[in-house]
């Protein structure tokens, strides 16, 4: 079997057997995660909730995620991914079930901390996992279609939660509990698919001829070593490095953004509806920005593999969204926001061995999290004018902090 053949065979199983796997566990994921948006159209009023105490619900989540992410993605990392994401995912279905069930404020607070405590290491486990079958030149590519989960998932979500919100009243609960424990159960029968599906590592494929086996892991080999020369090779000296402090500075200011403009979608289009707007229609309206960011995931990532300058790219995409949030442009805002995500963290893994990737892709994300506290918080606190004013220039510093960032390698393409 020649090279090429070789290639060829590899891709094309890894892009059927992982790829659309694990993009629809971040699509489930991502819905469990931002449906309180879309609940708060009728929940804030049944339990008496303002929009600041909504702020900080909905970034609460992140508060219990930042605590235990690195400590998540350094037990993945031991005992496996099929194990770890099956647990992460069967933990956060039932917490999302258990949310149709609240009573009151307090205990919404409790359900989301602790959602983001069952949720934590996920997203960095994926980003984790995709290093270990995916090469540097590969990753921008795959990282854009896990990203892809995010408008996909705002895509689906839009309409289906709020069509449960209008529509589903059995047993006398309201709809937004419904679309709570509905949205729930996906994750707990795709947490206990994940222990037969997943494959840990390329060795443990079946679907892999030893062939295909040793020529990818002779790869990975490769860049591992080259990787131990260029980054620092220990946890500690990572640690002492700014280098994994600037990334996660900078990550925080997108996240801020991301996670500002996700929660606050539906309330931020009824707020700007002149006539009366239905749930269904609000969900309808919510799913623009979702439609435009698909086609800007998907170029930036191809583009960023194909040129090998992930760093232009980045700055580009914030650029964009600062333009969007500037002029209160949602689906120009989602461009650029959905645009940067998936590059990133192809960008973000280039900075670590593979002994120090799992804490330090788990720490870039885990401080970045903050930022999902912090950005629904802000546009909650603050008039919409001016919380969007001022996410665009929390991105303006994420660029600052970006161009300081330098690579001595280049990816070969």
């Amino acid at each position: 079997m020649t090279n090429d053949a070789i290639i060829k065979s590899i891709t094309r199983k890894r892009n059927i057997r992982i790829l659309p796997f694990i993009l629809l566990l971040y699509i489930v994921a991502y819905l469990d995660r931002v449906n309180m948006g879309f609940a708060a159209l009728e929940m804030n009023a049944e339990l008496a909730l303002t929009a600041e105490v909504f702020g900080l619900l909905s970034g609460i989540f992140f508060i219990g995620y930042f605590f235990f992410e690195v400590p998540s993605n350094m037990i993945m990392h031991k005992v496996g991914a099929r194990v770890w994401i099956a647990r992460i995912m069967i933990s956060w279905g039932i917490i999302v079930i258990l949310t149709g069930f609240i009573q009151n404020a307090t205990h919404l607070y409790i359900l989301r901390f602790l959602l983001g405590v069952a949720e934590a290491g996920f997203f960095p486990g994926i980003i984790l996992y995709l290093t270990y079958w995916f090469l540097e030149r590969e990753r921008s590519k795959a990282t854009a279609v896990l990203i892809l989960a995010l408008p996909i998932g705002g895509l689906i979500g839009a309409p289906v939660s709020t069509w449960i919100i209008d529509h589903i009243t059995w047993a006398n609960l309201s709809g937004w509990r419904w679309m709570f424990i509905l949205e729930g159960i996906p994750a707990l029968i795709l947490g206990v698919i994940v222990l037969f599906y997943l494959t840990n590592r390329p060795r443990e494929a079946k679907w892999l001829t030893e062939e295909e086996k040793n020529w990818i892991e002779q790869q990975l080999e490769i860049e591992r070593i080259a990787s131990s020369k260029m980054n620092k090779p220990t946890k500690w000296t990572m640690l002492k490095d700014l280098t994994v402090w600037k990334l996660s500075a900078f990550y925080f200011a997108a996240y801020t953004a991301i996670y500002g403009l996700s929660f606050w979608i539906p309330t931020i289009i009824k707020s700007l509806s002149e006539v009366h707007t239905t749930n269904l229609e609000i969900g309808w309206l919510s799913m623009l920005p979702s439609l435009v960011a698909i086609p800007s995931a998907l170029f930036v990532g191809w583009n960023a593999d194909r040129t090998g300058n992930l760093k232009k790219h980045l700055i580009i995409c914030l650029i964009i969204a600062m333009v969007g949030f500037i002029g209160c442009a949602l689906s120009l805002t989602s461009i650029g926001l959905y645009g940067f995500t998936g590059c990133f963290f192809a960008y973000l893994t280039f900075f670590f061995t593979e002994s120090t990737a799992p804490v330090g892709i788990a720490l870039v994300n885990s401080f970045a999290a903050l930022g999902g506290f912090v950005g629904p918080t802000i546009l909650g606190m603050f008039t919409l004018t001016s919380g969007m004013f001022l996410l665009a220039g929390i991105l303006l510093v994420g660029i600052f902090i970006l161009l300081t960032m330098k690579r001595t390698r280049e990816i070969s393409t």
